[in-house]
């Protein structure tokens, strides 16, 4: 693990596998998490989960709600609530920028994973527009599709 911060490689630690099924990705960015130290050792466990949470702007700041980040058992006496709302850290122009464009689009802050980066734990936000139940069908037969294609072209053995 010392080795992983020190090269600056990025290690996926939650996951939200549902957001690129569910939205279409406009755009991503990066965020900084505020966390306590039970937090950040539940992360490292990878005690984490991003189904249902999204981000919001309020009051010049930027907050993850719904996320779900599971107790840390040796720091019982000293834990943390699993569902509270996190602060996101953003510059103030990209928070202001993200704040019009979610009041004036109709777009979303959806998280995307939450990985760590040179040992400090960071948000990946992507600017989401929902997709509509024919889209996700669209996409599930292009899929097949493309899986058909890749069986075809595939060599046989024997």
């Amino acid at each position: 693990m010392a080795g992983n911060a020190e090269t600056g490689q990025k290690k996926d630690v939650v996951v939200n596998r549902r957001a690129r099924h569910d939205y279409h990705i406009e755009e991503t960015l990066e965020a900084g998490l505020v966390l306590t130290g039970s937090e950040v050792k539940s992360l490292r466990a990878g005690k984490g989960q991003l189904k249902d949470s999204y981000a919001r702007v309020k009051d010049g700041e930027v907050w993850l709600l719904q996320s779900h980040i599971s107790e840390y058992a040796p720091a019982a006496r000293f834990g943390h609530d699993p569902m509270r709302p996190r602060k996101l850290l953003l510059h103030k122009r990209e928070i202001a920028r993200l704040a019009g464009k979610v009041r004036e689009k109709g777009l979303t802050l959806i998280p995307l994973r939450i990985y760590f980066k040179n040992g400090r734990a960071k948000v990946e936000l992507g600017l989401a527009r929902g997709k509509k139940l024919y889209d996700k069908r669209a996409a599930m037969r292009e899929r097949d599709a493309q899986r058909e294609i890749e069986r075809a072209l595939r060599p046989r053995k024997g």
